[in-house]
């Protein structure tokens, strides 16, 4: 069942992303996180021309459930990434694009969620394109809300949703052998038609 967990919307995403040579694709992160595990704040900004040289940096921001104002929280420049929120110190990775400054993947990672981690999560790409004869400078900001859930209520959706995906492909495969006992049956029957019209010639 852990393997059915991990393969969230996101990851689907990024392994099809990796089969078609590093293509850039635009997915929601997820927005449910779990008490004392880890969480990815997915964050994807893609070029409208892959072909443009860029330069990008990203800064995140973080307004906690009961906050009324956003607090710088990470920022990510020049290959290097920086906690700027004393709550979350030593508790954010990068998760984004590496060995580049080209960036279009601006996700982090939480470890150790608690419950004061939920709230609404600011993610800003700065970017500059890079033409022949100028530059262009663009702004992109993506606002993510989580919440933060025990792992029982984890387990329950994971195991509902694996059900359900085991009750779909049942059922698929139900439609697949009533469609081939069609098909099987159409194919004999015009095979018998052909069949009496070659005697009766």
């Amino acid at each position: 069942s852990s393997a059915v967990q991990q393969l969230s919307t996101s990851n689907l995403n990024q392994v099809i992303s990796s089969l078609c040579g590093g293509a850039c694709v635009e997915v929601d992160s997820d927005t449910e996180a779990v008490v004392n595990e880890g969480f990815k704040l997915g964050c994807i900004s893609c070029k409208k021309r892959g072909e443009v040289q860029a330069i990008a940096f990203i800064d995140w921001f973080f307004q906690a459930s009961d906050d009324s104002n956003f607090s710088h929280l990470y920022t990510y420049k020049d290959l290097k990434g920086h906690i700027m929120d004393q709550r979350f110190s030593e508790r954010l990775k990068w998760k984004g694009s590496n060995n580049t400054t080209d960036l279009q993947d601006g996700s982090i990672y939480i470890l150790n969620v608690t419950n004061n981690d939920k709230g609404t999560y600011q993610c800003i790409f700065s970017r500059t394109l890079i033409y022949k004869t100028n530059e262009v400078q663009t702004i992109t900001t993506k606002n993510i809300t989580i919440n933060v859930v025990p792992q029982l209520t984890r387990g329950l959706a994971s195991i509902l949703s694996e059900v359900m995906m085991y009750v779909s492909i049942v059922g698929l495969q139900l439609w697949l052998v009533v469609e081939m006992i069609y098909c099987y049956r159409k194919i004999s029957a015009a095979g018998e038609e052909a069949l009496r019209e070659s005697f009766h010639i």
